[in-house]
C-alpha cells in the first residue's frame, strides 16, 4: 500500500478531506465472514514446519473388483481381480448383487482359484469390476500360522502458505476522530485481519500447492493444498451431476458413498445456490400455520441415513460444487509462533506503519481415501 497522507477514504475533488455531517456508522460492503473457519475450530497443535506432515493408517481391505473385460461365466474357476493381496486361501467370497457364494483355493499374485457354487449356492456369471466381498476367512483345524498382514502407513503433507497485509497511517489521521473511529490504525488493522481470514477461509477451500518445488524459497512463493484439491483423489468420493440440478437423491448417494468408503461426514458446505436446492428439498412437506407471521423456508440441518449433517453457507465454495466434510478430521493451523499478528515496521517520518502477518496450512485426514465427499458438475443455472 503506497503512501498518500490521506485517510483511506477519498471525499471527491469538490468535497474537503474532513467532511463534517456524515453518518456515525462505517459500512463494510465487502464480505468478510468465515462460516467454515468457525465450524473446524481452533487446532489442537501448531505445525513444527512449514512442511506439514501426518500418518494415516488403515485396515487391510475385504473387498475388490473383478478384472476382465468379458467377465466370466458360471463355470469359470480362474478369476483376475484388481488386488490379489486381498485375499486369503479359504476366504468365503460374496460377489455384489449375486446370490452365489465362491470360496478362494489359491492365490497366484490377482489371479484367484476359486470354487463356484460354495454351499450349494447358485453359480452365477461375473461382470468386469463386480465387486468382491470377503465376508469371512476360513481357517483349517490344527494349521499353522497365516503370513502376517498389514498396510503401510501412508504419509501425507502439506505446506505452510503466508498471508499478509500492510497499513501506514499518517499521523494526522490516526491521531484525528473519523466518523466515531477513535483510532485509524487501529481500525484499518482490524479491516486487514478480516481480509486476511476471509483471504485463509478461501485458502482452505480451493488453495493449491506447486506440483514443483512446494517448498517455495526466497523467489518462489510457497502455496497450500486446500479441501477441492485433497478430496480430489484416486480413491476419493466423488460425484458427477453432469450439470443435473441437485436434488435429494444425488445428495444421499453422494453421502452413502462416504459412508461405503468409511467416512462420516458431518457436514454439507455450499454456496447460496446450492443450500436454496437443499432448502427445496422440504417444500413439498412445507406448513405454514395461519396465525402465524413468519414463513421459515430453510435445511440448516440435514439427517439422512448416513448421519447427522450441518448445512454450512460459505461464499467461498464454486457454485457448482458442495462439499462432504467430516470436521473432527480437519484442523487449520498456524505455523508454530506465526498465527496472525501485527509487526511494527520502522517509520522514517510523520506516519505509523505494520505488517500483519499469518502462516497457516490445511491438515486433512482421509482426505484422498473418501473420508470426504464432494458433489461436483452441478447445475448453476
Amino acid at each position: 500500500m503506497s503512501f498518500t497522507g490521506k485517510a483511506t477514504y477519498d471525499a471527491g475533488s469538490t468535497l474537503p478531506e474532513l467532511v463534517d455531517d456524515v453518518s456515525d456508522l462505517v459500512g463494510l460492503i465487502s464480505p468478510f465472514d468465515t462460516p467454515l473457519l468457525d465450524a473446524i475450530g481452533s487446532p489442537r497443535y501448531a505445525a513444527q514446519s512449514t512442511r506439514h506432515e501426518w500418518f494415516e493408517d488403515r485396515l487391510n481391505p475385504n473387498f475388490t473388483a473383478v478384472n476382465n473385460e468379458g467377465g466370466y461365466n458360471n463355470s469359470a474357476t480362474s478369476i483376475v481381480v484388481d488386488d490379489g493381496g486381498v485375499f486369503r486361501a479359504g476366504d468365503i467370497v460374496k460377489p455384489q448383487g449375486s446370490d452365489e457364494v465362491l470360496q478362494v483355493t489359491g492365490i497366484s499374485t490377482h489371479t484367484l482359484t476359486v470354487a463356484r457354487g460354495y454351499g450349494g449356492s447358485t453359480a452365477a456369471a461375473l461382470a468386469d469390476n463386480q465387486p468382491l466381498t470377503v465376508i469371512g476367512h476360513a481357517a483349517l483345524e490344527g494349521e499353522d500360522a497365516a503370513a502376517a498382514r498389514h498396510r503401510n502407513r501412508l504419509r501425507r503433507e502439506n505446506y505452510t502458505q503466508i498471508f499478509t497485509e500492510t497499513v501506514m497511517i499518517s499521523g494526522s489521521m490516526d491521531a484525528v476522530g473519523l466518523h466515531a473511529v477513535e483510532r485509524e490504525f487501529d481500525y484499518q488493522v482490524i479491516q486487514r485481519l478480516r481480509e486476511l481470514l476471509r483471504s485463509l477461509e478461501q485458502t482452505v477451500i480451493c488453495g493449491f500447492k506447486a506440483a514443483d518445488n512446494p517448498q517455495g524459497s526466497a523467489s518462489v512463493r510457497r502455496t497450500m493444498g486446500g479441501l477441492l484439491q485433497f478430496i480430489a483423489g484416486s480413491d476419493a468420493a466423488i460425484t458427477d451431476a453432469d450439470n443435473e440440478a441437485l436434488d435429494e437423491p444425488m445428495l444421499n448417494a453422494a453421502l452413502r458413498e462416504c459412508w461405503e468408503k468409511g467416512g462420516r461426514p458431518n457436514a454439507i458446505v455450499c454456496n447460496g445456490l446450492q443450500k436454496r436446492a437443499i432448502s427445496s428439498f422440504i417444500q413439498s412437506s412445507r406448513r405454514y400455520e395461519p396465525e402465524s407471521t413468519a414463513l421459515r423456508h430453510l435445511v440448516d440441518t440435514y439427517e439422512s441415513d448416513f448421519g447427522v449433517q450441518r448445512v454450512i453457507l460459505s461464499r467461498w465454495v464454486p457454485a457448482d460444487k458442495v462439499l462432504l466434510l467430516d470436521l473432527d478430521k480437519l484442523q487449520v493451523l498456524p505455523l508454530q509462533g506465526r498465527s496472525f499478528f501485527v509487526k511494527p515496521l520502522a517509520e522514517s517520518g510523520d506516519f505509523r506503519k505494520a505488517q500483519i502477518i499469518g502462516e497457516y496450512t490445511l491438515e486433512i485426514l482421509n482426505g484422498p481415501d473418501g473420508g470426504h465427499g464432494l458433489i461436483t458438475g452441478l447445475a448453476t443455472e
